[in-house]
């Protein structure tokens, strides 16, 4: 996900006669709250639609990233984001073949929402565990945590939050991890699923906070992108919504 960084208007003292003079970064924000990069496609050499100016992320307008200038690749959907929240869209290479490939194995677009929030690439390549342990630990491409899975998936059911390691066999079987969401979802329903998602064991027990809410919003919107024009769950185009992680 990009950094997620405040608009600030900064100002210039002109030394000659001591005015005040607004920098580019006071020029009106991209629709998702980034601003717009003064230097254009010059500062984007990957072509992804955005750019690095001023120790920040920006947008190219009209690039594939500016939601408001028909950029995103014709994904079709409204991007409004979730009330208070910042979200967007950009192409990742390749990652149209990896939705195609969890849809293979099963998956459903809520599935496709739910990885494509937790990385860019909906792939597991990311720190062991998501430098968690115990039942804390999470797998796959959703970032399942152990405790959902060892009480809900049939394939660890009954085992102990000391045995979290096996979770780790979801990180290279597709089809077992999106078998264990569903099975997770069945077992808990929709509602105590977002929540033990979000915060394990904790969440479960305490499922309505605004926190749980708001992951629960951002992986509806990102749904609701997917569904709003059926090329967008095959082409390469990230749906995101800044989401922090806990």
């Amino acid at each position: 996900m990009k950094r997620l960084v405040m608009l600030v208007t900064t100002v210039a003292m002109v030394a000659a006669g001591g005015l005040l003079a607004a920098s580019p970064a006071s020029a009106e924000p991209a629709p998702n709250g980034y601003p717009y990069c003064v230097n254009g496609s010059s500062t984007d050499p990957d072509g992804d639609g955005w750019g690095w100016e001023n120790n920040q992320s920006c947008v190219v307008r009209g690039g594939p990233a500016d939601t408001g200038g028909g950029g995103g690749g014709g994904g079709g959907g409204s991007l409004a984001c979730p009330s208070g929240a910042t979200c967007g869209s950009y192409t990742v290479s390749g990652l149209g073949s990896r939705k195609q490939a969890v849809t293979r194995a099963g998956g459903n677009v809520l599935d496709l929402a739910i990885a494509m929030l937790e990385t860019d690439n909906m792939q597991t390549n990311y720190p062991y565990g998501d430098n968690k342990s115990g039942d804390a630990a999470n797998f796959g491409i959703f970032k399942q945590n152990w405790f959902m899975l060892r009480n809900a998936c049939s394939r660890f059911r009954g085992q102990s939050t000391g045995n979290w390691n096996n979770g780790a066999v979801l990180n290279s079987d597709l089809s077992t991890d999106v078998q264990c969401r569903h099975a997770s979802e069945s077992y808990y329903g929709t509602d105590r699923w977002f929540a033990g998602h979000r915060n394990g064991e904790t969440g479960i027990n305490n499922p309505n906070t605004s926190d749980i809410a708001r992951y629960r919003t951002a992986i509806y919107w990102i749904r609701d992108q997917l569904n709003s024009n059926s090329a967008n769950r095959t082409n390469d185009i990230r749906y995101w919504v800044n989401v922090p992680p806990i």
